[in-house]
């Protein structure tokens, strides 16, 4: 899959009937690195972040009613839901005053730093776009998803891409090597205002930009250069969400016991991802993990 045939619209049914539902997959991701650079005056933070997505996703089927219906499995209630805050963000915008009825079946956990929830609503808000004919641009999309989460923006440019400010900075890159992935995700639910707020108790210094070459940083993923990723790979959050859930680094050390080159925290956590050179050493090391949830995955390139 090349980048440029990547965006949510891929993942919709090509169906030229109006009454016809739309299909589509919203996947998972993956933080290669998360720097944070700073606190905004909105409360949130700037970062600086390679996101990548994989082959990991949640289904969505969207189809023409008579008012907004949402249900997903499992159950999630509305105030929580955000797709359903996407809808009302979009009619808000768009003043449209019809109906959908979006079915989402969820594969990738919840408060997992995979972007379940982001993706979700990336999908859900072009593919309301094409089904009430909005014909929003990229760009009015982009704005949009914003206001409903900071990774939304991501998932409308994926599948790799530089972000940076709070998300809506998106630089989308060119990476032509799909790497094999171990999802590891322990009972923990970790919460990312959280992880934040902690990480700000624990850096009370003014956070200044770091440099990095995002260019090497691609080199390498193209090489599968492990060596020197392993080198690169740094999540800012990691250290405060380790404290209080030392399980994370329990799993990483059985990642690399286990046969995986390098491993990192993904987000805000609680998922841990490791790089393995092929399909049946992940699979070997998922047999390790139980009872945590794992997941073997490919980079989307």
């Amino acid at each position: 899959m090349s980048r440029g045939d990547f965006s949510p619209r891929q993942f919709i049914s090509d169906s030229t009937s109006r009454s016809a539902p739309l299909h589509l997959r919203a996947p998972a991701k993956i933080n290669w690195f998360l720097k944070i650079v700073g606190k905004r005056d909105d409360g949130f933070h700037n970062i600086i972040s390679l996101m990548q997505c994989v082959n990991l996703y949640d289904s969505l089927v969207i189809e023409h009613a008579d008012s907004v219906d949402i249900v997903t499995d499992p159950d999630i209630p509305l105030h929580d839901n955000i797709v359903y805050k996407t809808v009302n963000i979009l009619k808000k915008h768009t003043h449209c005053t019809k109906g959908a009825r979006i079915q989402l079946k969820k594969k990738i956990p919840v408060s997992a730093g995979l972007g379940g929830g982001s993706s979700d609503a990336a999908y859900a808000l072009s593919g309301l776009n094409k089904l009430w004919g909005l014909q929003l641009s990229n760009a009015e999309l982009n704005a949009i998803g914003a206001e409903t989460g900071s990774d939304v923006p991501f998932f409308l440019n994926g599948p790799s891409a530089l972000v940076e400010g709070r998300g809506e900075k998106v630089n989308p890159l060119k990476i032509q090597s799909s790497i094999m992935l171990l999802l590891v995700k322990p009972p923990s639910a970790v919460s990312t205002a959280w992880a934040y707020t902690s990480f700000d108790t624990f850096h009370t210094d003014k956070l200044t930009k770091k440099p990095f070459d995002i260019k090497l940083f691609c080199q390498a993923l193209n090489r599968k250069d492990y060596a020197s990723l392993g080198k690169m790979l740094d999540n800012d959050l990691e250290e405060v969400v380790a404290e209080r859930y030392p399980v994370i680094r329990e799993i990483r050390q059985k990642l690399t016991g286990s046969g995986a080159v390098i491993s990192g925290m993904s987000g805000s956590g609680s998922t841990v991802f490791g790089v393995f050179e092929n399909k049946d050493k992940a699979a070997a090391s998922a047999n390790t993990m139980k009872p945590n949830w794992s997941c073997v995955v490919e980079t989307l390139v």
